[in-house]
């Protein structure tokens, strides 16, 4: 299951992460987005969702919450 998949409000555990960029993998590192932590799903739009991450809340488009696995 992804991160669109995902119930609103519900916490989830990050499996992995599947971007195929290094690059964006450590941006998401730096934001606590990796696997092994919570993160919940706070909103979701026609293009992008709001998740809380550890102490942030943070949008990210549909592409980006398809690599999320959880």
């Amino acid at each position: 299951m992804n991160l669109l998949q995902a119930q609103i409000g519900k916490e989830y555990i990050i499996r992995k992460l599947s971007t195929g960029d290094e690059e964006l993998e450590a941006f998401l590192f730096t934001l606590g987005c990796y696997s092994g932590e919570p993160i919940t799903v706070v909103s979701r739009r026609w293009s992008s969702c709001t998740v809380a991450i550890k102490d942030g809340r943070y949008t990210i488009d549909n592409a980006l919450a398809r690599a999320i696995e959880l």
